[in-house]
């Protein structure tokens, strides 16, 4: 009768330590497809080549029959953003990630499991409506910011237009990064003696009254990384060409459309940066509550066919735009 019971327990061990190395086996294995959910806010030059790097790294990284997207455009409603989001919830996506601010409010507000990788969006303390914002988001949130160097870019209108008295500060009162940035270029210029005076618009639909306004009361016009202004350059572009208004951006889209120059970083590049982070996290290899907002170098670029127009010569340093 022991020996009996010594085989049974032999086999009894043997088959819980089958039962527990499958089980290590199954929780350490990765899957064999990932599901990503994209939101995008709206399609515009510098969001979609953010949204494209983004895909390029993941599929280098994991494989190309590895990783199931659904891009979904929000045609620059915030609303619509909730609503897709929503729907990468029900389904279960393995990530989202939330390409400009509006995008990212709506993940964060609709999961706290899944996890979220932000991009395009410049300060994540802002967006999310964080007190004395650390750089690391924490919990299922992390991502990359196009944040360039607001008082460089200040500094650019000092350089390239040392003879302005007055700077109209041109953007979207409906995305708080913009107000964000605006404030910062607006103290800094005034603190240089510098008059600014802002334009705001609450959308696409007066954006040709107010750009007219700003063009005729300006010397220089300043238009932060603003998702409205990107989707709209080309009425912007048409005013201030017009009346000869100069222009510096926040990013490089936007200075192609409107801008004499531009402190930008390269949008293809920070959404490559993203999509090595969101393989990092689904593979396991890094926590995302542990994960810290990561930035790309920005760069001064002018746009020649602007600066022949008003007659401006860029000082050494500055790029041509692509």
């Amino acid at each position: 009768m022991k020996k009996i019971r010594s085989i049974i327990a032999v086999i009894t061990v043997a088959a819980i330590a089958a039962a527990m190395c499958m089980s290590l086996t199954s929780c350490g294995s990765k899957k064999e497809v990932y599901n990503v959910g994209i939101c995008q806010l709206v399609q515009h030059e510098a969001l979609d080549a953010a949204t494209q790097g983004f895909q390029d790294a993941l599929k280098k990284t994991l494989g190309e029959d590895k990783v199931v997207f659904d891009v979904q455009n929000a045609s620059n409603d915030s609303a619509m953003c909730s609503t897709i989001v929503n729907s990468f919830v029900s389904k279960k996506v393995d990530l989202i990630m939330a390409n400009a601010t509006p995008a990212l409010q709506a993940a964060y507000n609709a999961t706290s499991t899944i996890p979220i990788l932000g991009t395009s969006v410049t300060e994540y303390g802002v967006a999310l409506n964080i007190d004395n914002f650390s750089g690391t988001v924490g919990g299922n949130v992390s991502g990359t910011s196009d944040l360039a160097p607001l008082t460089e870019q200040a500094d650019m209108i000092l350089e390239l237009f040392p003879d302005a008295k007055k700077v109209g500060l041109l953007y979207c009162s409906a995305e708080p990064n913009s107000e964000y940035q605006v404030k910062v270029v607006e103290e800094y210029l005034a603190e240089k003696n510098i008059t600014c005076t802002r334009y705001s618009f609450a959308d696409s639909n007066d954006i040709a009254a107010v750009t007219t306004k700003a063009a005729s009361d300006s010397d220089v016009i300043y238009v932060p990384t603003d998702n409205t202004a990107a989707s709209c350059v080309e009425t912007i572009g048409n005013i201030v060409r017009e009346s000869k208004t100069p222009v510096i951006t926040g990013e490089s889209g936007i200075c192609a459309g409107c801008g004499v120059a531009t402190l930008s970083i390269d949008y293809y590049d920070l959404g490559y940066k993203t999509g090595e982070m969101a393989a990092k996290v689904l593979q396991g290899e890094e926590k995302i509550s542990d994960m810290p907002i990561e930035y790309a170098d920005a760069s001064k670029q002018y746009n020649p066919t602007i600066c022949e127009e008003l007659g401006i010569t860029p000082p050494e340093g500055y790029e041509p735009l692509d």
